[in-house]
């Protein structure tokens, strides 16, 4: 067989990922495995012998988007596979597109990969069958997103990941480090840990405890933390709900283990919205926590989400919020209307707000967001931060991101007179010359 034949033999997949960051994370799981077995990917439907669509189903504009994506491909190729969150309730997907080769739900990676086979056989060849020792990523190979649990125990109301993706089940915590320690060889820069509930992992194990590196280690929030600051690489913490064992890792961020940043969904500080979304409602502890916790590390970022406009929020409780944002002068804030998302029980709520308030109340809210952040970027003019080069231009610029910085949800370090060798996952001393609302200017300082 000549090779032009050999290569044409080959089945080529075209992959789709929608969502947060723990669908990329099923993404790459998926292609790292199919790549295992010979099959390669490709950046465009028509070239495909099959489409994966990875789904997200968490707010209705996001399921319009996936049945979006997945008419796209049934139009350019046909032949379609469909998995994630939307595949927990597949009829919304067959009554729509009824030729769908295969609907899946979230996590369920053979019933994917069975389906490939299905679909199009593999084809073993061990020059092709190779794959990174990290697996296939889906992000730039200088950083990852790692999953360390699936599903959520929470009840919020707004939510209904939990009826998609179950309980939680955490991984213990020896493969979640080996999988950490493959990307660091592979040349990962940068490790995010994510799951719906980050800092519950290891409640459903009761802790259990596995050998890594010599020591027995339990599988919980504070001890991975504190394996991953060994490993010499940035460590960021998303997802982390605001349990009282959080305070135990604030210490490990002030002596640089792991990046001195949380992302904590924190949702609304009026004490009657929280207790409508079922979530923890003394809000005035929670300023003294942060409070607390800027005084053990003054570097601390704390990023978080907040939706307006919930059911029975009044003019009070948004005038309570923004008073809440000003005092905790949360450094990184997303803001959410409210959807009305089917089967999530706040659906069956008195006192839904008109969408006119929200798109209101939403443009007061990023209003003070921005001063709030606008304010912290300022004071940062004239100090030099450790960044880390995401991209670089050939003629002395780049974009990069200091340890405040989450890719593509946060804002970026523009940096100039950048040495050539300097190159992507680079991790260099910038000083900042220059703000604005979200991002930094300033220039390598090596």
């Amino acid at each position: 067989m000549s090779d032009t034949s050999k290569q044409l033999s080959v089945p080529t997949i075209g992959v789709v990922s929608l969502g947060c960051p723990k669908a990329l994370v099923d993404s790459e799981r998926i292609m790292t495995q199919l790549r295992s077995e010979g099959y390669q990917f490709t950046g465009t439907h028509n070239d495909a012998d099959v489409v994966i669509v990875n789904t997200c189903g968490f707010l209705d504009s996001a399921k319009e988007e996936s049945l979006a994506a997945i008419g796209k491909a049934m139009k350019d190729n046909g032949r379609v596979i469909v998995t994630g969150c939307m595949g927990a309730e597949p009829e919304q997907i067959t009554a729509k597109y009824p030729n769908i080769m295969a609907v899946t739900g979230p996590q369920q990676y053979e019933d994917v990969v069975n389906a490939v086979h299905d679909a199009v056989p593999p084809v073993s060849d061990p020059f092709i069958d190779l794959i990174p020792e990290g697996g296939l990523k889906l992000t730039p190979r200088h950083y990852a997103y790692l999953k360390i649990s699936e599903g959520c125990n929470n009840r919020c109301t707004f939510c209904i990941i939990p009826k998609l993706r179950g309980d939680l089940v955490s991984r213990p915590i020896h493969h979640v480090m080996f999988e950490a320690e493959k990307l660091v060889s592979a040349g990962v820069k940068e490790i995010l840990l994510i799951s719906q509930d980050t800092s519950a992992y290891g409640i459903d194990t009761k802790y259990a405890e596995y050998p890594w590196k010599g020591e027995r280690r339990k599988t919980k929030f504070y001890d991975l933390c504190k394996a991953m600051g060994e490993l010499g690489i940035w460590t960021r913490l998303h997802y982390v709900y605001p349990y009282p064992h959080v305070d135990d890792v604030i210490p490990l961020m002030a002596d640089g283990h792991i990046l001195p940043y949380l992302d904590i969904p924190f949702q609304h500080a009026s004490p009657k919205v929280l207790k409508a979304m079922k979530r923890p409602g003394n809000q005035e502890k929670v300023l003294e926590r942060i409070k607390n916790w800027r005084n053990i590390c003054p570097d601390l970022t704390i990023r978080s989400t907040f939706i307006v406009g919930f059911p029975g929020e009044t003019e009070d409780d948004f005038e309570y919020l923004l008073e809440w944002m000003q005092e905790a002068q949360i450094d990184r804030a997303g803001c959410f209307k409210y959807e009305n998302v089917a089967g999530a029980p706040s659906r069956d709520l008195e006192g839904h707000v008109d969408e006119e308030v929200k798109q209101e109340r939403w443009e007061r809210f990023m209003e003070i967001q921005r001063q709030i952040s606008e304010a912290k970027q300022q004071a940062k003019i004239g100090k030099t931060l450790d960044v880390i080069i995401d991209e670089v231009d050939g003629e002395g610029g780049a974009d990069a991101r200091s340890k405040a910085d989450a890719p593509e949800i946060d804002g970026k370090v523009l940096l100039r007179d950048v040495p050539k060798h300097v190159k992507a996952g680079d991790i260099i001393r910038a000083t900042i010359e220059d703000a604005d609302d979200y991002d930094l200017f300033g220039v390598a300082a090596l």
